[in-house]
């Protein structure tokens, strides 16, 4: 087998997503599922729901994973990488805990794992990793063989990631009518979170205090910038950026990353700027906060103050994506067997690392997160 092409000591691929529901009475069933544990109770979360409702019930991230998914295989194909791509949610069909019993069942027992979230957070790291966690432990009380998982390094700066993205905004100032184009102002945006939370993700080197934001803001910052300088580099103007922040949820007396993107259009259409592109770097594929969040709501308030706006694409099934999680595939597997290939990131932070340092953006209350230096089996007691 070619080296380039070898994907051992890897067996299967995961793609572990977030899960969504795909019909009106599926809606607060998974809400419950994303909040277990919270003690939110039914009429609120049917309250909750109302977003989905607008949709038929139907999130658009199982679809679009189903395309992600199809793109994969179709790339692994074409270029000769013979490794079966299985697909578990953490929140809906199909199920982690389920996919992964069959991938044992199937005989595999060496699992890369690529989490459709690209950033370090809780939520988007960690969480993930004691999902997986959790998954295992079920597997061996079933007693059935439990596997290796190890999860693919972060790719919010890989250039397989970035250029789709970049691709995105340059079509969406196109779409601006001529008059403001040039004037237009990028607001990038990414799912809110606590600023605790922010200030304590990536690894402990990372973490910082005031609501500073730790690794979750500086990576989002570093996109941003080198996309915003691509921007320039291919149509001569230099357009003024931010990162803004939607989605918020929880306690209001909880503070969360700002400025939210509404405030911000509101205040950038104060300001006198003649339009807007939201480009939506925070998210692989247009997840209920991309449609509604952005597309309804943000979009109706842009209509409200008369600001154009346009949004950009997330990178979704876009095949230069497919092939980045190829390029990671093979980096880990060949990392694994000992050499040290070339890891590809554009900007000024380096790739990300393979296994997260003890510490790395924790939980409020420490359980057992598999595919991390603190791993040590799936009945293993969490760090303390």
């Amino acid at each position: 087998m070619p080296e380039q092409c070898d994907p051992r000591p890897y067996d299967a691929l995961l793609l572990l997503s977030f899960g969504g529901p795909e019909g009106p009475d599926d809606v607060v069933p998974f809400l419950e599922n994303v909040t277990r544990g919270r003690g939110i109770p039914r009429e609120r979360l049917k309250e909750v729901g109302q977003h989905y409702f607008l949709f038929g019930g139907v999130s658009p991230i199982n679809a679009q994973n189903r395309e992600l998914l199809d793109a994969l295989r179709k790339d692994f194909a074409e270029h000769g990488l013979d490794l079966p791509v299985y697909w578990g949610n953490r929140n809906w069909a199909p199920y982690l805990t389920d996919t992964l019993r069959t991938m044992v069942q199937d005989g595999h027992r060496r699992i890369a794992v690529l989490a459709t979230s690209a950033y370090a957070s809780y939520s988007g790291c960690r969480q993930y990793r004691e999902n997986l966690a959790d998954a295992l432990a079920a597997l061996q009380a079933e007693g059935l063989p439990v596997p290796q998982v190890d999860k693919l390094r972060h790719y919010f700066n890989h250039p397989g990631f970035v250029r789709p993205m970049i691709d995105g905004v340059l079509a969406s100032l196109a779409e601006l009518p001529q008059e403001a184009r040039d004037g237009a102002h990028i607001a990038f945006t990414t799912h809110s979170i606590p600023t605790a939370a922010a200030d304590t993700s990536g690894t402990p080197a990372d973490h910082t205090q005031d609501g500073e934001g730790g690794a979750y803001v500086a990576q989002h910052l570093d996109v941003a910038r080198v996309i915003a300088d691509a921007v320039r580099a291919e149509t001569g103007v230099d357009h003024p950026w931010r990162l803004v922040y939607q989605s918020r949820s929880g306690a209001p007396h909880i503070p969360w990353l700002e400025p939210d993107i509404c405030d911000h259009l509101e205040e950038r259409h104060a300001a006198g700027v003649p339009a807007v592109v939201m480009a939506p770097i925070g998210f692989v594929s247009d997840h209920m906060e991309v449609k509604y969040d952005l597309d309804t709501e943000a979009t109706a308030k842009a209509a409200e103050l008369g600001l154009p706006v346009v949004r950009s694409a997330t990178v979704g099934a876009d095949p230069r994506f497919a092939a980045a999680v190829r390029d990671l595939l093979l980096e880990r597997a060949a990392t694994e067997r000992g050499l040290a290939p070339e890891r590809c990131a554009l900007g000024a932070l380096a790739a990300g690392h393979d296994l997260c340092p003890v510490g790395c953006c924790p939980a409020r209350a420490p359980r057992p997160a598999a595919a991390g230096a603190d791993w040590r089996g799936p009945v293993a007691e969490a760090p303390v």
